[in-house]
């Protein structure tokens, strides 16, 4: 790997090639961070990175890697073993819609290597530097769906409430090193994700003519959900929840039954998703 050369903080962003990932990448370029960008897609990558140079002084790095492979996070840690790390953002993550019966393992296995394995692993791994240090930041993209049971996604949901109760419980370990840990914990926002989940072509929605409604339950902005995120993690907050009716949500659970918990979220599911169908059946059309 070709050594990020000045004296700036390099920060380390999985799924940078789009959504969220990218919009991260851009704040931390627009603060002078150099840049380790991490993504399966090589094009789009490869477009990110000459996006964020013309318009920004920053040294950056692209990864081609498959997240979802076990011991990935073991491979990018010894391509960059050189380079001091100060920011890690464990974006990358991929959803599936339908019923547990009938989903896809191979799939799902691969999510689980991808939302367990590697962020736990990548995680891992950087912090040991980052507190001999005695600073960094981890940011992990959770989910509004880590509070509650998810019919119809039920190993994203779990995999999610997992980012998120991790994310807390190290941070509590940390409290004193100088190192902290953030759970952003959006709910739906506008980027390729929903492409994934349906595995349908719709066309991927571009977060500077999509921001009108930042915290729009229905679906969020990504640029607007970013900076909240970006925010959170450099004010060392634990949980970064973006939206009041996102954080009512999270405590439903508290105040409602669990079982009608389940139900009302499935209803929500099932509402939201097939408005996404029917969008993504008029683009196709068009």
């Amino acid at each position: 790997m070709n050594k990020l050369n000045n004296n700036n903080k390099t920060a380390l962003i999985t799924g940078a090639a789009s959504g969220l990932g990218f919009e991260f990448s851009l704040l931390l370029a627009k603060d002078s961070y150099n840049l380790i960008l991490v993504d399966i897609d090589a094009s789009k990558l490869g477009e990110v990175k000459n996006h964020i140079e013309k318009v920004y002084n920053s040294h950056i790095v692209i990864l081609i890697k498959d997240l979802s492979e076990l011991n990935i996070a073991r491979e990018i840690f010894c391509t960059i073993k050189d380079t001091q790390v100060d920011v890690l953002i464990n974006n990358a993550g991929f959803g599936l819609f339908g019923a547990f019966s009938v989903t896809d393992w191979q799939r799902e296995s691969e999510m689980l290597n991808l939302h367990i394995n590697t962020t736990t692993q990548l995680t891992k791994l950087l912090l040991e530097g980052m507190v001999e240090r005695g600073d960094g930041k981890i940011l992990n993209i959770s989910s509004l769906a880590a509070f509650l049971p998810g019919p119809l996604m039920a190993i994203y949901y779990a995999s999610k409430a997992y980012i998120l109760s991790f994310s807390q419980a190290i941070a509590n370990e940390l409290k004193g090193t100088g190192v902290t840990v953030t759970a952003l914990c959006p709910g739906q926002t506008k980027t390729a994700f929903q492409e994934v989940v349906f595995n349908t072509s719709f066309q991927e929605f571009d977060s500077d003519s999509s921001c009108k409604n930042k915290f729009d339950y229905s679906m969020a902005c990504p640029k607007g959900v970013a900076k909240y995120g970006y925010k959170a993690m450099l004010n060392g907050k634990t949980v970064a929840i973006p939206g009041r009716f996102n954080k009512f949500l999270a405590t439903l659970s508290r105040f409602v039954p669990r079982k009608m918990t389940t139900s009302i979220v499935r209803k929500i599911q099932e509402k939201n998703r097939n408005k996404e169908l029917i969008k993504a059946s008029k683009l196709l059309v068009n």
